[in-house]
């Protein structure tokens, strides 16, 4: 079986000495950065020339050497090295098409320095990094993994806008065992009042945690505003305001992993739409409420749970007409308006509530597409249901829902 790369990410707690390593070596990874982006951007543009790893990693032995950057030597090359790599890979994404155009590292923002085995020792549960001469203290969490037989390939050390540092072990293991068949599907309208909606008539509320937060992280930012440029109390009014991001972003991630896992295990086929979130975003009135639902993480975490978990994701059409489509009979609407949240449909007089019919109906396709790979889901009923058959080609005039309280 191929390994399986997991991460461990943990708070971490660096003494004064080791702060300051760590903090010199963000500098540096920082700095080479953006002077390796800069002179990638005046070559390409200047001269139309594009740059190569092998070019960068010459170029910044050339920098060691001179009297200037001669401080890049006092810090552990190897997260020098791995900032390199990252940007040859950034470009290679950009140009691809996967990615936009690498953008230039803010000492505001994130903090991070990527260690390889080389830079670091780790035995009983002891991490040494390089250039420092005391272990790291962290306090590890995972209590299904023994620390005292970790291996990691790689550590990340971060440090967060609002000060927090944390310490990431990438750890290669075996495939984990796929889950046991839980004989069940379900498809998953996502929206904004109910963050989903089953086919099987649950909804999950929409916690809005941005929402909650936005009293308290509008009168901190406004603090920061009346505060001078480049002052402590500046800095002190940016933490606090970096602290409330944080914990926003921590409860939204924590509420998408829950509710992930849980569909997971519990279901067998789980039935998405591809929606294009970063279209959506775009119209500025729910941009806002969209960016606070996090979709595009939420699907990110059902692909890779339940890839390792055995389970089957099927993405369909953006542009299926599931909720105006009766998931009974299959009668398709001319129109509906979005305010209307049940339907009478004028087929089959069957009272529909618009999520939990438009849930069934992407269920329904999911199956569908399954049904063209039988080989990739196993015991999936791909039967279509009603007049959702393929049907012969006769000018048709559909009626318009009429609508109900």
């Amino acid at each position: 079986m191929l390994p399986v790369r997991v991460a461990y990410k943990c708070r971490a707690y660096p003494d004064s000495e080791q702060a300051a390593i760590f903090g010199r070596t963000f500098g540096c990874v920082r700095l080479v950065w953006n002077k390796t982006l800069g002179e990638r951007h005046r070559d390409y543009h200047q001269r139309g020339i594009r740059t190569s790893y092998k070019e960068t990693d010459a170029a910044l032995t050339k920098w060691k050497k001179t009297e200037d950057l001669a401080f890049l030597s006092e810090v552990s090359s190897v997260p020098l090295q791995q900032t390199l790599r990252h940007q040859h890979t950034a470009f290679a994404n950009f140009f691809a098409g996967r990615a936009k155009y690498p953008r230039f590292k803010n000492r505001n923002s994130r903090q991070s320095a990527h260690y390889t085995r080389s830079a670091f020792r780790m035995g009983n549960g002891e991490l040494c990094m390089a250039k420092t001469a005391t272990p790291l203290r962290f306090v590890w969490s995972f209590k299904n993994t023994d620390l005292a037989t970790l291996n990691p390939t790689m550590v990340v050390i971060s440090r967060d806008p609002d000060g927090r540092w944390y310490v990431t072990f990438a750890v290669d293991t075996a495939e984990p065992e796929p889950l046991e068949t839980a004989g069940h599907e379900v498809g998953i309208d996502l929206g904004i009042k109910n963050f989903a909606v089953t086919s099987d008539g649950e909804r999950i509320a929409n916690p809005r945690h941005l929402t909650k937060k936005q009293r308290n992280l509008a009168r901190y930012q406004r603090r920061m505003a009346r505060c001078q440029r480049g002052s402590m109390n500046r800095r002190k009014a940016r933490k606090k305001v970096a602290r409330a991001h944080r914990k926003v972003r921590n409860a939204r991630v924590d509420f998408l992993h829950r509710t992930s896992t849980k569909l997971v295990r519990e279901t067998d086929i789980i039935v998405i739409e591809d929606l294009t979130v970063k279209n959506m975003v775009k119209n500025r009135n729910p941009s806002k409420a969209i960016s606070d639902c996090g979709w595009g993480e939420f699907r990110r975490q059902l692909e890779y749970k339940a890839e390792r978990a055995g389970r089957h994701l099927v993405v369909i059409d953006r542009w299926y007409p599931s909720s105006k489509t009766c998931s009974t009979c299959g009668h398709l609407l001319t129109e509906l308006k979005l305010s209307t949240r049940h339907w009478t449909c004028p087929g089959c007089r069957t009272r529909h509530d618009r999520d939990i019919n438009a849930a069934k109906n992407i269920l329904a396709a999911g199956r569908a597409v399954a049904g063209e790979n039988p080989g990739d889901v196993c015991g999936a009923d791909v039967r279509r249901q009603g007049s959702s058959l393929p049907q012969s080609a006769v000018k048709q005039k559909p009626r318009a829902a009429r609508r109900t309280a």
